[in-house]
């Protein structure tokens, strides 16, 4: 029951999500890639390995209380003196709290915008004029991942991370069982991209999630991720991946002029 009510709402509620759309702000950077990397999704030294470093920080409407944690999105800013048409991609991993700009990317993100050559120049700016829109997360080869926390106590509690999560999509509900069980457990967000539960099953366990992407929603199913023996600080293979595009719900919008 409590899973249909969150797929009703969630499909209700994004129905006029336009995550395709450009839109346009202003973006500041970070002089250290420590505040994204220790931000509010959680994902620590790991988030380097999300986006190649290329990070942000996004307002409240992106971070989305931790659903946006993981989110992709292009990114350009608006002189053409001194910033490519193309842009570069970046990866969401932490909440801005500051509410002039929509992003705060990492320092290798923000010069990646420039024109070769003109990196510094545009550093010297410190925040410039930007669009962008979010675009799907490409891990080649690579599955949805699960991270079991340090903070996890067996057999009375776990805490999971999500990594490597693709496509253009947001996990907004999970389920634990153990493998072969149909007696699923719900997972609560911690925060951002970290999930936990007090009713840990016993032996191997099984996940299911609710993924949303635009106005669209289902559930993905990991039929053996963690093993009886699952132990802290270790990052599993779901064996799944997600690939899901984002369908817009809402009126026609502008794509932008995009390569």
């Amino acid at each position: 029951m409590a899973h249909s009510f969150w797929l009703l709402f969630l499909l209700l509620s994004s129905a006029t999500a336009c995550d395709q759309c450009v839109h346009q702000s202003k973006a500041a950077y970070f002089s250290s890639d420590s505040p994204l990397s220790s931000g509010a999704c959680g994902y620590g030294s790991l988030a380097l390995s999300l986006g190649g470093g290329r990070l942000a920080a996004g307002v409240s409407s992106l971070f989305k209380q931790g659903a946006g944690c993981g989110a992709c999105f292009q990114i350009r800013c608006k002189d053409p003196k001194l910033c490519s048409s193309r842009g570069t991609k970046v990866t969401l991993t932490d909440l801005n709290r500051n509410k002039q700009t929509d992003f705060v990317l990492s320092s290798r993100a923000f010069m990646a915008m420039a024109n070769q050559g003109m990196a510094r120049e545009v550093l010297k700016l410190g925040v410039v004029d930007v669009e962008y829109k979010r675009i799907p997360c490409e891990y080649k080869n690579q599955n949805l991942a699960v991270r079991v926390e340090e903070s996890s106590q067996k057999p009375h509690y776990l805490a999971i991370k999500l990594l490597y999560q693709g496509g253009q999509t947001e996990v907004v509900a999970i389920d634990v069982a153990q493998v072969g069980s149909s007696n699923w457990s719900f997972m609560s967000r911690n925060y951002g991209a970290v999930w936990d539960t007090s009713k840990v099953p016993d032996g191997a366990l099984q996940f299911r999630f609710v993924v949303t992407s635009g106005y669209d929603g289902k559930w993905i199913w990991a039929k053996s991720v963690l093993p009886a023996d699952w132990k802290t600080g270790v990052v599993y293979d779901s064996g799944v991946q997600i690939t899901d595009i984002a369908q817009e719900g809402c009126s026609p919008c502008d794509a932008g002029n995009w390569r």
